[in-house]
C-alpha cells in the first residue's frame, strides 16, 4: 500500500492506544462508534470515562471501563472485558480480517453493550451482553492493538439518535480521510453524523409547512410549525399561515438559530451574538437567549477570552442527562408544550387509523419521521401517503401503538401507567422494530433482560421492580413464550441467548410448570438442550422433556406414559413429522448418569424396542455402569461426564433427621463433624428484629432446644410483619420440596405464615403458605409440610418466614430436616 493511501487511516502499533478528544460519547454511558479495520487479530475497543495516553493498555487500567476485543487468541475469540475482568468469551464471532478493511459498530447503552458488523449502526448485531451493574460514566472511545498492527479508519462516533439504521449515510473510504493528525478533519466528518433526526430536516422542504422570508434579499427559508412552537413562541397569526417575514433579519443569524432548535449546537462569530441574542428575545427561545447573554457578559469581562475571529459555539445542555439523548431531551424542545400541541392538535398533518381500531390519533408527520425511516419514506418518497392527511396500518396493536407514539413524542417510557406491561413490552419491542425505532428497542429490550434476571419466574413472576417501583401487570407468558416471539427477530439475540440460559438453569421448571416448551423449533429447543448452563436434577427429566416436545403432549407424562401409548402404536403415528428430530435430540441424553435399575426397567420397553436409538443408548449405558468402557478414550464423551452443575440430593426421612440442607452445611457439605453453619459462615441468619439473646440467629439453626427464640416486629412498608431469613449464600441455591419448623419453649404457636423463597433477597415467591393452621400445638414440637407443584423445582438462595396476624415469630425456623435439592454452581 502506498505512502498516500496510508494517510487516508490510522495505525495503532503493538500495545499502543490512539485517543481522539472527538472520539467521545455525547452522552455518557450512551453511544455508539462505527469503523472499519485491518488486522491480524485484536481489533480492541476501549470505553472509559477519561481520554488515556497513546501508552495506555487496558491491561493496567484500575478505573472503570469496557474492553471489545474483536479476533482475540489468534482471531478465534471474541472477548468483552468489564474493569479488566473477562464477562464473554466466545468462539469464532465477528472476526477480523487481514486482507481488506471490514466494517463494525460497537453501541453501550447502559451497560447494554451491542456488537454488529456492516456500514450501517444498529443493523446486523452479531453479539450482545447486558452488564447487570452498568458503568454509565464511560465517554471517551479508545483504539487499541494487542502483538501487531491494527489499522482503523472511518471512525464515526454516533449518539443514539432515531434513523441511524437507514438514514446514516455510507462513508466512502476511497475518498474521505478520517484520524488525520489535524483535528478539525475529525470534526468535520463527526459533525455530518451528528446531525441526524432533526437535523436531517434543518431547512428542508421535506414535511415543512411554513417559511421565512428573510434579509434585503428576500431568501427563503423552510421550517416545520411543530418543531419551532416547541421551542419557542413564534406567534403564527393563524394555523394556515406559512410565512414569516424577517426583513431586518440577515441569513447567517436565522440559520443560527434554526441550527441551535434543530441540532441543539451552533457557531457563530463575536459579532453575531448580539442579532442572535434579539432574534432569539424576538422568539421567546429561552435557553438561547440565556446562553448568549452569559457569553456575552463574560466577554465584556475579558476581552481576551475569544480569539479574533473565531466562532463562538453555543451547544444547549441537556436538562435530562439519565434520559435519551435523543428528540426532545437533548433539544431545546419543552416536552410539556409538545405534548400540550398534540393534545390539541395543533399543526396536526396526518390522521392514523389501525385496522380493526378505526382512528387512533391526530399526529405530526415531522415527529413520526424523526424516529422512524419507515414512516420517513412513507411521508417523502412520493408513496400515496406522501400526499394524503390520512395513513392505514395493519396489524399493529392499539396499546402498542399509542405507546409508541406517547415514546416518540417524550423519548421516554411511561411504565408506570402502563397496563399488562409484559405483553405490551413485547409487542412494543416487535413495533420499534417493525418501524426501526431505535431507541425504543434498546429501552425495551434493557427492561425485559432486568426483568428476566431479577424475577427466578420470570414473566409469571407477579412482581417486577423497576425505579423503586413494582408492578403486577405481567401476563402469565413463560419463557418458552418469550423464545417463540423474539427467535424470529434478529435485532433480540441478546433476550433470545438469555431466555436459552435462563430456560437452561431452570430446566426442571420450564419443562414441568407448563407444555408451553413444545411450541419451540427445533434448533432453540436443541440449542437448549445443549448448553454449557443446563441444569437438571435427573437425566430422565431430559428424557421426558424431549419425549413430550417430540408428541407435542398437551399435559405433562413422563417416559413410562410414552412407552405405554408405544405399546398400541407406532412412532411414526405418535410423534409424527417430529420422529427424526427426536433421534437426534435423543443423543444428547446422558444415559449412563441413570441409575442402573431404571436402565434395565427401560431397556425391557417398548421404548427400547421401538425406537433403536434408545435401546442402543440405554445398553450401552448398562454396560457402562457394570462393566466400565473397555476404550478409555470415550471417557472424553460427554454422555459420560457430569454436568456443568452438580448437586446433592438431600432426603427427608423424619422430624429431626440430620439429612436437610442446613445440617449438610454445618458438616461443610459432608467434610466434618457438624458445627453450627452460622458459626461455620456456611450460612447467613438475619431476623426482622435486632439480634439479642432472645433474637439469636445461631438459635436458630441449632440442634439443641432453645427455651425462648423470636423475631420481633418490624414496620416496612406502613406495615408490622415479624420474619426470620435463610441465606445458603453465593455459591448455592436451594431447591425445597420439605421443610420443618421447630416450636421453642412459649405457647405462642403460629398459624398463619408462609415459606417464601427468592434469588436476590428482595423479590419472594411463595412456596407455601399457611392458613390457620393448627398443626403446631405443643412447646417444642416439630411439624414438617411438604411443598408441592412447579415452585418446587425453582432454585434460590434465601428462604424467608413472614409470620402473619402476630407482631413476634415464636418459632424455631429447623430447616434441618427437609429433603431439599442443594446446587453448587461450579460458573
Amino acid at each position: 500500500m502506498d505512502g498516500k493511501e496510508q494517510k487516508k487511516f490510522l495505525t495503532v502499533a503493538p500495545f499502543e492506544c490512539a485517543w481522539h478528544k472527538e472520539l467521545r460519547f455525547r452522552e455518557a454511558g450512551r453511544g455508539c462508534v462505527a469503523f472499519e479495520a485491518f488486522a491480524h487479530n485484536d481489533v480492541t475497543v476501549v470505553f472509559r470515562e477519561h481520554v488515556g495516553s497513546k501508552n495506555y493498555h487496558y491491561k493496567t487500567d484500575n478505573s472503570p471501563h469496557y474492553t471489545v476485543i474483536i479476533g482475540s487468541h489468534r482471531n478465534r475469540r471474541l472477548k468483552i472485558e468489564a474493569d479488566g475482568k473477562t464477562v464473554v468469551d466466545e468462539a469464532g464471532i465477528g472476526l477480523c480480517c487481514s486482507s481488506e478493511f471490514q466494517s463494525y459498530w460497537i453501541s453501550v447503552y447502559d451497560g447494554l453493550i451491542s456488537i454488529g458488523k456492516g456500514h450501517y449502526p444498529f443493523q446486523n448485531v452479531i453479539f450482545q451482553w447486558l452488564d447487570s451493574n452498568p458503568n454509565c460514566s464511560v465517554q471517551y472511545v479508545g483504539l487499541c492493538s494487542w502483538d501487531k498492527h491494527v489499522g482503523y479508519r472511518n471512525v464515526n462516533v454516533l449518539s443514539f439518535k432515531q434513523n441511524h439504521n437507514l438514514l446514516r449515510e455510507h462513508v466512502n473510504h476511497h475518498g474521505r480521510e478520517c484520524l488525520e493528525d489535524d483535528d478539525d478533519d475529525m470534526e468535520d466528518e463527526r459533525g455530518g453524523y451528528e446531525e441526524c433526526g432533526l437535523g436531517n430536516f434543518l431547512e428542508s422542504w421535506d414535511l415543512s409547512d411554513m417559511f421565512f422570508v428573510v434579509g434585503a434579499e428576500e431568501k427563503v427559508v423552510p421550517a416545520h410549525k411543530i418543531i419551532l412552537a416547541s421551542s419557542g413562541n413564534f406567534s403564527f397569526c393563524s394555523p394556515n399561515e406559512g410565512a414569516v417575514h424577517l426583513p431586518g433579519v440577515t441569513y447567517p443569524i436565522l440559520h443560527a438559530l434554526l441550527q441551535y432548535i434543530y441540532i441543539g449546537q451552533t457557531q457563530i462569530s463575536e459579532a453575531q451574538l448580539s442579532p442572535l441574542r434579539d432574534l432569539s428575545l424576538q422568539f421567546e427561545v429561552m435557553p438561547l437567549l440565556k446562553q448568549c447573554e452569559e457569553i456575552m457578559a463574560r466577554f465584556k469581562l475579558n476581552k481576551k477570552l475569544f480569539d479574533s475571529g473565531k466562532r463562538v459555539e453555543i451547544s444547549h445542555p441537556s436538562s435530562r442527562p439519565q434520559h435519551c439523548s435523543i428528540f426532545p431531551n437533548e433539544l431545546p424542545i419543552t416536552v410539556d408544550r409538545l405534548n400540550q400541541l398534540l393534545s390539541t392538535r395543533k399543526y396536526c398533518d396526518v390522521e392514523i387509523y389501525l385496522d380493526g381500531h378505526g382512528f387512533v390519533t391526530l399526529a405530526h408527520k415531522i415527529v413520526l419521521s424523526l424516529w422512524s425511516a419507515p414512516f420517513t419514506k412513507m411521508f417523502t418518497n412520493g408513496m400515496h401517503e406522501s400526499n394524503s392527511s390520512q395513513i392505514y396500518l395493519r396489524d399493529v396493536s392499539y396499546e402498542a401503538f399509542t405507546s409508541m407514539v406517547q415514546f416518540m413524542y417524550c423519548g421516554e417510557l411511561d411504565v408506570e401507567n402502563m397496563k399488562e406491561i409484559g405483553s405490551l413490552l413485547f409487542q412494543l419491542l416487535m413495533l420499534a422494530d417493525q418501524f426501526g425505532i431505535t431507541a425504543l428497542h434498546q429501552e425495551c429490550l434493557k427492561i425485559i433482560l432486568e426483568c428476566l434476571s431479577e424475577c427466578p419466574k420470570f414473566l409469571k413472576f407477579q412482581r417486577y421492580a423497576l425505579g423503586g417501583l413494582e408492578y403486577s401487570h405481567w401476563k402469565k407468558d413463560s419463557v418458552s413464550s418469550v423464545l417463540q416471539v423474539v427467535s424470529s427477530i434478529p435485532s433480540c439475540k441478546l433476550l433470545e441467548e438469555t431466555c436459552k440460559r435462563i430456560f437452561s438453569r431452570h430446566f426442571n421448571y420450564c419443562t414441568t410448570a407448563s407444555t408451553d416448551f413444545i411450541l419451540l423449533d427445533e434448533t432453540t429447543f436443541s440449542n437448549i438442550l445443549q448448553h454449557s448452563d443446563l441444569t437438571v436434577t435427573s437425566e430422565e427429566r431430559i428424557l421426558d422433556a424431549i419425549l413430550i416436545w417430540g408428541m407435542q403432549a398437551e399435559s405433562l407424562i413422563g417416559w413410562e406414559a410414552v412407552e405405554s401409548q408405544l405399546r398400541s402404536s407406532t412412532p411414526d403415528l405418535l410423534f409424527g413429522e417430529r420422529f427424526h428430530s427426536i433421534t437426534i435430540m435423543i443423543l444428547l441424553v446422558r444415559f449412563p448418569l441413570m441409575p442402573v435399575n431404571l436402565l434395565k426397567k427401560m431397556e425391557n420397553s417398548s421404548l427400547s424396542y421401538k425406537i433403536p436409538v434408545i435401546g442402543q443408548l440405554v445398553r450401552e449405558a448398562i454396560q457402562y455402569a457394570e462393566c466400565g468402557i473397555s476404550n478409555p478414550g470415550n471417557y472424553q464423551d460427554a454422555r459420560f461426564q457430569h454436568r456443568k452443575s452438580s448437586f446433592k440430593e438431600l432426603q427427608y426421612i423424619c422430624d429431626g433427621d440430620t439429612n436437610g440442607v442446613i445440617y449438610y452445611a454445618g458438616t461443610s457439605y459432608g467434610e466434618h463433624q457438624w458445627v453450627n453453619p452460622v458459626l461455620a459462615k456456611k450460612v447467613t441468619v438475619t431476623a426482622s428484629s435486632p439480634a439479642s439473646r432472645y433474637t439469636d440467629p445461631k438459635a436458630l439453626v441449632s440442634r439443641a432446644y432453645q427455651a425462648t427464640s423470636y423475631a420481633g416486629p418490624r414496620i416496612a412498608d406502613g406495615k408490622q410483619c415479624a420474619w426470620w431469613m435463610v441465606d445458603v449464600g453465593k455459591d448455592h441455591q436451594l431447591m425445597c420440596n420439605y421443610y420443618t419448623l421447630r416450636q421453642d419453649g412459649s405457647t405462642a404457636f403460629p398459624r398463619t405464615w408462609a415459606l417464601q423463597g427468592s434469588c436476590d433477597g428482595r423479590n419472594w415467591i411463595d412456596l407455601r403458605v399457611h392458613e390457620n393452621d393448627p398443626t403446631i400445638c405443643k412447646p417444642g414440637q416439630f411439624a414438617s409440610w411438604p411443598i408441592h407443584g412447579p415452585t418446587a423445582l425453582l432454585p434460590f438462595r434465601f428462604s424467608d418466614l413472614p409470620l402473619a396476624g402476630s407482631s413476634v415469630v415464636h418459632n424455631s425456623m429447623s430447616l434441618t430436616s427437609c429433603i431439599q435439592t442443594l446446587y453448587d454452581h461450579l460458573i
